[in-house]
């Protein structure tokens, strides 16, 4: 069982985000690769408090893990990054602004305290759209894409940068009323790697990169919805360089409209019309749900605007907490012409006592339907 977020930082839920901050930055200096090198347990420590960091210190996922807990990102719920298995320059290239000047500024690791460090820079991440329609979203489905990315072309080597000596960084020093003071700052000619190009092959660019299409394998869980971005580690752009980590691949979600179906969250609208004999004598209908065609029975005396729920017949949450339902709304179309007979027909019933408005209790009002659907 995974230890608990809150505990793993030793913050309470109530901590704010700049305690939540704190507390990472203090279990991360501690556990830091370079201050226990060797040590496992030290490293898995690190990891554990960058993944409660990643969720604590945003809103929408601290809110889903107070709600559902670690279930809230399984099986894709697109929450915790999962850091047990990631590389740890994953974490130091996204967190390692926290960790300001402590360790050369986080970028990289190795010996504690050496002068040796070299920063390992990774690729730039693409962001491409995907479309799905509901039958896909309903089960999940697994995409072939073909992208282009950067790759380091065949024959290109590198040297140690001439700038930075292969530190990836370079100290500033600027005189200041205060007195003389020191920055550290990315290195302007390699970018960080500590390399820089020593032969470049024709057809590459000044990194020594070149284009080339990859078809990428990307499997999309099951409810997710329109505009919701899906990462597929390590596929995005090649660093330069040789010691440097590739980008990710940031895939939005675009959802193709149901020619019949309508989405509301996990539930889906269908809207039935039926005659007005229909309505009156009762009649059976067949309707589309997104696994094939179903039959529904309408009883005698059904009203316009009644709502049928099909449990079940919705859509999978993404946080895999159950299915939503198909709702189909009832609706009589009343004819715009009638013959001459079915006017003396309509005339004869208008004072009928079985032809005028009598609800009852249990027939809502239009107010009442549209609360009821919302909450």
């Amino acid at each position: 069982m995974k230890e608990d977020y809150y505990e793993i930082l030793g913050v309470g839920k109530n901590a704010t985000t700049q305690e939540i901050k704190k507390a990472y930055r203090k279990k991360a200096v501690q556990n830091h690769p370079d201050k226990n090198p060797g040590d496992k347990a030290a490293e898995e420590r690190f990891k554990k408090a960058a993944e409660a960091y990643e969720v604590l210190s945003n809103a929408d996922k601290k809110a889903k893990y107070d709600q559902f807990g670690h279930a809230a990102f399984e099986n894709g719920g697109g929450g915790a990054g999962g850091f047990g298995g990631m590389n740890m320059d994953d974490i130091f290239s996204q967190f390692g602004d926290i960790f300001g000047g402590h360790f050369g500024g986080g970028g990289g690791f190795g010996g504690f305290g050496g002068g040796s460090r070299q920063t390992r820079v990774k690729g730039s991440n693409l962001r491409i759209r995907v479309k799905l329609d509901l039958k896909e979203i309903l089960n999940g489905v697994e995409k072939k894409i073909k992208v282009k990315r950067l790759v380091k072309a065949e024959g290109v080597t590198y040297k140690t940068c001439n700038t930075c000596n292969g530190q990836g960084s370079v100290m500033r020093t600027t005189n200041t009323i205060l007195g003389r003071m020191q920055t550290q700052t990315t290195c302007p000619t390699c970018n960080g790697a500590g390399k820089m190009v020593d032969h470049r092959p024709k057809g590459s660019d000044a990194n020594g990169m070149i284009a080339k299409e990859e078809t990428v394998e990307i499997n999309i869980p099951p409810g997710v919805t329109d505009g919701v971005q899906l990462k597929v580690t390590g596929k995005g752009n090649e660093a330069p360089a040789n010691n440097g980590i590739p980008g990710d691949i940031h895939v939005v979600i675009q959802e193709i409209p149901h020619e019949k179906l309508k989405r509301e969250g996990n539930n889906l609208h269908y809207d039935l019309y039926i005659s007005y004999p229909e309505a009156v004598l009762g009649t059976t209908k067949e309707i589309d749900t997104l696994t094939g065609k179903v039959r529904i029975k309408i009883e005698e005396g059904t009203q316009s605007g009644k709502r049928l729920r099909l449990r079940g017949k919705g859509l999978e949450s993404i946080d895999r907490y159950g299915k939503g339902d198909l709702l189909v709304h009832v609706s009589v179309w009343t004819p715009k012409k009638l013959s001459k007979e079915q006017k003396e027909f309509f005339n004869r019933m208008k004072d009928d006592a079985n032809f005028k408005p009598n609800p009852s209790l249990s027939d809502k009002s239009f107010f009442e339907k549209v609360k009821d659907m919302f909450s």
